[in-house]
């Protein structure tokens, strides 16, 4: 029996054998690299002539602690994620029970509608939504006008600029989350909505004590998927504000990592600022999933 055992662990590992080998080697060993590069002071010299580099041990942590540009680029990126991720799941709900919903007809154009800007390019949609956020000539500045309401500067303006951003990402995004919730709540026996009806339920207390619980899994998986690409954060700054103006209110982790990075090539202080970031992720990670195991129990 112990034989046979073994046999089908070794059969497991020769069958996993080649999906793990490239993982180790897109995944793991860039990891690695990351990592010993974040302990030198590697750097545009030093590409020329790799005797050039140091090893300089924490030093780039304390320096990137010690910056405050940092730590305004993670107050910007915790913003965007604490805005963006209720707004995205909340929206992407909203459309998923619009086109699952017997009151909506036309579904598949309904999901294809809500899942086209999630493969538009995102320079196209920058150049549609600058237009959109033009303080003169915008139709949000117009509509806001109607409404009597005076015309903002919505990009150039360090108060309004990232709820901007958040706007442009959630109604860019919210449409991947929808598939993900359309397919959650397809999941959902039909039977116990129609026993809910017999009982007399309303609508509220059918999505509240059907839809929501049975959603849990989903919800789960949607809102660790969307924290970790939020604190990912680069595109719509580095495209809309050119490069997180005014005055670094858009700035976020990954676009000060790009500068520190690719502008001035600071490659070993910029790859200690990617491990920071992985780590922080890593975290709020393990702190959703685990208030997911408490709730559940």
């Amino acid at each position: 029996m112990r034989s046979l055992h073994r046999g089908e662990a070794r059969a497991g590992w020769l069958l996993a054998a080649p999906a793990l080998l490239v993982i180790a080697a897109f995944f793991l060993l860039p990891v690695a690299a990351g990592f010993a590069l974040s302990v030198t002071d590697f750097d545009i010299y030093s590409i020329g002539d790799p005797d050039l580099v140091r090893i300089v041990g924490a030093a780039n942590y304390r320096t990137l602690f010690s910056e405050p540009l940092f730590w305004k680029a993670l107050k910007n990126t915790l913003y965007f994620v604490l805005l963006g991720v209720p707004a995205t799941m909340g929206v992407a709900l909203a459309a998923a029970l619009g086109v699952t919903s017997g009151v909506t007809r036309l579904k598949p154009v309904f999901r294809t509608v809500y899942f086209a800007p999630v493969v538009t390019t995102l320079v196209a949609v920058a150049v549609v939504w600058r237009y959109l956020y033009h303080p003169r000539f915008g139709l949000i500045n117009g509509f806001l006008g109607f409404l009597g309401v005076d015309p903002i500067a919505w990009l150039a303006d360090p108060r309004w600029a990232m709820p901007a951003i958040v706007l442009l990402a959630v109604w860019k995004n919210f449409g991947y989350t929808m598939i993900i919730f359309v397919a959650g709540l397809q999941a959902i026996p039909e039977q116990l909505y129609e026993a809910a009806r017999l009982d007399g339920a309303s609508a509220w207390q059918r999505f509240r004590h059907i839809t929501l619980p049975g959603l849990a899994p989903t919800t789960t998986f949607v809102a660790v998927i969307t924290v970790i690409g939020y604190f990912q954060l680069f595109a719509e700054p580095y495209v809309m504000t050119s490069g997180g103006g005014p005055v670094n209110a858009t700035l976020s982790v990954v676009l000060y990592m790009f500068k520190e990075g690719f502008r001035w090539w600071n490659i070993g202080y910029a790859a200690a600022v990617a491990f920071v970031l992985f780590w922080i992720v890593l975290a709020v990670t393990l702190l959703q999933t685990a208030a997911r195991r408490r709730a559940e129990r």
